[in-house]
């Protein structure tokens, strides 16, 4: 997936087929289009938009410090936070220039509690981002599929349901 501020390129490797949709705007409005438009679940979307706090904090209810632990050999503050849908976990690397190291999320509404697993291992910000390291060679040969045409990307899988939902 690749968003250049403009259009959003999906592309299936496996499978040679990309999608492209134009969503000119910013990442909060990129994530409300495929929220809203298109009906895609966007996991661990909070930590892109512009105010990751505003996004995060307002349903939690609880918070615990673990202190800290290691991820990918980078000292990190460990949380654990809840809501009443979802409990997450965040490893924030200490210093001077702190930024996400692992985000686990678990949702509390369906059955066996799956989680999303994100590490991240080369956060860039700033400058440090090249400037072409938003563009998407699409291979030759590659099917277009139509935004209505794109498989859902439902992650969950099948023997798992909602609660109550028999």
């Amino acid at each position: 997936m690749v968003f250049d501020g403009k259009t959003l390129t999906l592309l299936g490797k496996n499978t040679n087929l990309y999608a492209q949709v134009e969503a000119p705007g910013t990442i909060d409005q990129l994530v409300d289009v495929l929220r809203d438009k298109y009906h895609r679940p966007v996991p661990a979307a909070d930590l892109l938009m512009s105010d990751p706090y505003k996004e995060l904090m307002p349903l939690v209810t609880d918070v615990k410090d673990f202190g800290s632990d290691v991820i990918h050999g980078i000292e990190c503050d460990h949380l654990a936070l809840r809501t009443k849908e979802v409990d997450w976990q965040i490893w924030i690397a200490q210093g001077a220039r702190p930024y996400p190291c692992r985000y686990v999320i678990t949702s509390k509404n369906v059955t066996g509690w799956p989680q999303y697993t994100l590490d991240i291992t080369a956060w860039k910000a700033g400058t440090e981002v090249a400037a072409d390291g938003f563009k998407l060679e699409i291979p030759s040969g590659a099917k277009k599929l139509t935004a209505d045409r794109v498989p859902d990307l439902n992650e969950i899988p099948g023997i798992f349901s909602p609660k109550g939902a028999n």
